[in-house]
């Protein structure tokens, strides 16, 4: 039996419900859509006024601006994101795309971030009306402070998800520099207002874990608790593999994100979006709460793969099952 939710019922403030637009959410992501399109932006814009739920983004910082320790940290975030990358080395440094991949492992080594990956670049994983030139698209994890992130939805929790937005942006702009300073030229790109990239997409396809229940990704070691940067590049990087750690099917036997999401957002099976079975989040359900909250991150503080320690234990389960099924 679910345990009681003490968020629910939940009931959005009128200020905002008031501010919703026209179109659904849930149309823009291609929700019930069986051909598949792009993505469209839907919200996280550079430019609110460019999106329908542009009003509804404003909302959230005006939330925000009412707590004082928020305008510190997006001050420090705004920071990083204004200091300027190095200048373009003259010389182009020559590597094999192994050793190239292989370098990235200096960042995590230092404590930079958590998780790095590199995709060759899909036109799919671009927003409509947008267009990527660069072949790699080197991606970048960050681990949230457990302790922290699981007093969510208070307003603590929304500030990590600030913290490690602004670390994801260091580290993709060390990146970018890294590469520049031998002759590469490298965008970074950080989130949330990722431009033209959906961020998820690559994050797969590079091996950071499989897509769960709560539409975050799920990683063996970090659970859902991280935050993505990137880095746009020509830099000839080996990609990394996806990896299956049987976490698609432990989603579809576990309620718990469901259970505990106050506004009743979360699917109990996957949805068809943009011609692709997939796990989805009712956009229109979950924003309203969302944007009251700071930001919520209920589910992925609730997500069981995201406790310290858990996630590799889960994963050494998942992984004898599927040996000895495999094996009959």
């Amino acid at each position: 039996m679910a345990r009681t939710n003490p968020h629910r019922p939940f009931v959005p403030d009128p200020e905002q419900a008031a501010l919703a637009p026209g179109v659904s959410g849930n149309d823009i992501n291609g929700l019930g859509e069986t051909a598949f399109r792009r993505p469209r932006m839907v919200y996280w814009a550079p430019d609110p006024d460019d999106i329908p739920h542009g009003s509804l983004q404003r909302y959230f910082y005006r939330q925000s601006a009412k707590e004082p320790d928020f305008a510190s940290r997006r001050a420090a975030r705004q920071a990083v994101l204004d200091a300027p990358l190095p200048l373009l080395a003259d010389t182009v440094v020559i590597r094999d795309p192994a050793d190239w991949t292989a370098a990235l492992t200096q960042f995590v080594d230092s404590g930079l971030c958590d998780l790095t990956g590199v995709a060759e670049m899909n036109p799919d994983w671009v927003f409509e009306g947008h267009e990527i030139p660069q072949s790699r698209v080197i991606m970048i994890g960050v681990a949230h402070d457990y302790n922290v992130i699981a007093t969510a939805p208070k307003p603590s929790a929304g500030l990590e998800v600030m913290t490690q937005y602004t670390r994801a942006a260091q580290a993709a702009k060390t990146i970018a520099g890294w590469l520049r300073q031998q002759g590469w030229q490298a965008e970074p790109l950080t989130g949330p207002m990722t431009g033209a990239l959906a961020m998820i997409p690559p994050a797969l396809a590079c091996g950071f874990g499989e897509l769960g229940k709560h539409g975050s990704i799920i990683n063996p070691d970090l659970g859902a608790s991280f935050r993505l940067s990137a880095v746009l590049s020509d830099a000839p990087f080996a990609p990394t593999p996806a990896q299956d750690h049987g976490i698609d099917g432990f989603c579809q036997n576990c309620h718990i994100c469901q259970d505990a999401c106050p506004p009743e957002a979360l699917f109990a099976q996957k949805q068809t979006v943009r011609g692709a079975r997939k796990w989805y989040v009712d956009f229109d359900k979950c924003l309203p709460f969302f944007n009251q909250t700071h930001g919520c991150a209920i589910c992925i503080a609730e997500c069981p793969w995201s406790r310290p320690g858990i996630g590799p234990n889960l994963a050494a389960k998942l992984a004898r099952k599927r040996n000895r099924d495999a094996t009959g």
